[in-house]
């Protein structure tokens, strides 16, 4: 390939004007070779991912920008570029033919998802070596796996990118270690080090952590070296340090109570569970693929029992709170979005809350579907509820024509509550903001509020966003101690 020109250079003007914390994150990174933008979610770091390539292109730093987004995102992305500037990408999909003339042009903005990187790494391999090009990940958390094929790709073409920008609001997604391998891909190793399970050994959140006070110590002065050891490259806002004008979030835990039939299955499923989740006296880890795919038939059976029992026609014991809950908010002339972790229990309850008008999304909805979905429960005034899976709708969504967010059922990653959580808690947001969590009284609910507690602290450690003193102040290692009480009730 030879470098292409351009008959006429695209406008670089930019439509609209950035927060002064977007402007100042623009002006932190724009001449680093690396940077990495970590504004929470919420935050509009769109905005300041379209201005960064605006000042790229402008100042001729490079030849082209790749922007690289999750699939679900590329409609999202085409909109917000047209919304805030006059560039319009050639898209990168997964027909190669079509790629051809893509990887040929001229063009300065290329847009693309993962898999398709993924797909054309010979041939990306190849266009990197006959231009600049500047690439920023998108939600870059999709390559926190150092061991996967997709992370093992883009650690592979890391270096031959002019620019490298990685973007998050949670890059502390669901573990400490969820961070080393999207630095990996900024520095090589440079912060952060070269060995990922000596790195992962060194910030271990595990669930015998409760008493040990100098593995506790060890593990705080761990996680406050990451941010240190990458804020030279980093920027981080959070929604206060922001100072922008949104209103006051409030979260309430709401308890449910059981089912007659639904604890008598949820008894029998833990009882199968003992031998499996002790061995020897100890509890396993709980990151453990063995123990977390047991666990997650508590969490079946605690949200509705008909996940794994079709026998199960009784209404379980969360329904009720929650059909009061979705009465209380339409009532009062809101509209709500109603989180669940199983596409099954989307279905399930959007023909219960028929009445509503909800707008369903989830995985195996297509494309076009879920977009249909989204659009009507932004626009039309009779669609009041919207219930989806954290899984297809927790991140580039803007849902702030409702104030509510309910979580039906949670499961352990730290990320999937955050980003769907704040699709109501974001910029354009006028009102306060409600999330309910429906927990099940002595149920495996109340561990994954403990794990997810404290696996948000040591993120927010990690991430700069506290001190140790707080950390001190507010961490707990008790989740251990919680799931062994859960599982010997």
């Amino acid at each position: 390939m030879q470098k292409l020109t351009l008959k006429r250079e695209p406008d670089l003007t930019l439509k609209r004007q950035a927060f002064a914390y977007q402007f100042e994150a623009v002006n932190a990174v724009k001449n680093l070779e690396y940077a990495a933008i970590f504004h929470e979610q919420g935050l509009g770091k769109t905005k300041v991912a379209i201005d960064l390539i605006v000042h790229w292109l402008s100042y001729r730093h490079l030849d082209t920008a790749l922007i690289v987004v999750k699939k679900g995102l590329l409609d999202n992305w085409q909109t917000e570029l047209a919304f805030h500037s006059q560039l319009a990408p050639r898209v990168l999909t997964n027909n190669r033919n079509e790629n051809f003339y893509v990887f040929n042009s001229p063009a300065r903005v290329m847009l693309a998802h993962y898999e398709a990187v993924k797909a054309e790494k010979e041939r990306m391999r190849l266009f990197l070596r006959t231009r600049n090009v500047g690439v920023i990940l998108d939600e870059s958390t999709k390559i926190k796996n150092p061991d996967s094929a997709l992370t093992r790709t883009f650690l592979e073409l890391g270096p031959f990118f002019t620019k490298r920008v990685i973007m998050s609001g949670t890059p502390v997604s669901n573990r400490p270690h969820d961070i080393w391998a999207q630095i990996k891909f900024l520095d090589n190793g440079a912060s952060l080090g070269v060995d990922f399970g000596e790195f992962k050994r060194s910030v271990n959140l595990s669930n015998d952590m409760a008493g040990a006070e100098t593995r506790q110590q060890t593990l705080e002065l761990q996680l406050q070296r990451i941010f240190h050891s990458i804020s030279g490259f980093a920027v981080r806002e959070t929604k206060a340090s922001a100072e922008i004008s949104l209103p006051e979030k409030v979260v309430h835990s709401v308890g449910t109570e059981w089912e007659p039939r639904q604890l008598e299955m949820y008894r029998q499923v833990r009882e199968s569970l003992r031998a499996i989740v002790f061995q020897d006296g100890q509890l396993m880890a709980d990151e453990s693929d063995v123990v977390l795919k047991r666990l997650l038939r508590l969490v079946q059976v605690t949200s509705n029992p008909r996940l794994i029992d079709s026998s199960y026609h009784v209404e379980p014991g969360k329904l009720e709170t929650l059909l009061e809950l979705v009465a209380s908010i339409v009532r009062n002339g809101g509209k709500c979005i109603v989180w669940t972790s199983f596409v099954d229990n989307v279905e399930w309850l959007g023909k219960i809350l028929r009445w509503h008008n909800p707008q369903l999304v989830h995985g195996m909805l297509s494309t076009m579907e879920q977009t249909l979905a989204i659009r009507t429960f932004r626009n039309e005034p009779s669609a009041k509820v919207f219930i989806a899976t954290p899984g297809s709708a927790k991140e580039g969504l803007t849902l702030t024509v409702a104030n509510h967010a309910i979580f039906y059922d949670r499961l352990f990653s730290l990320d999937d509550y955050l980003q769907a959580q704040d699709r109501i808690h974001r910029i354009s947001q006028n009102r306060v903001c409600h999330v309910h969590n429906l927990i099940m009284c002595d149920s495996i609910d109340e561990w994954i509020e403990a794990l997810l507690h404290s696996k948000r602290i040591a993120a927010q450690l990690a991430q700069g966003d506290i001190d140790r003193e707080t950390y001190q102040r507010e961490m707990s290692y008790e989740f251990g101690g919680i799931l062994r009480a859960i599982l010997d009730a």
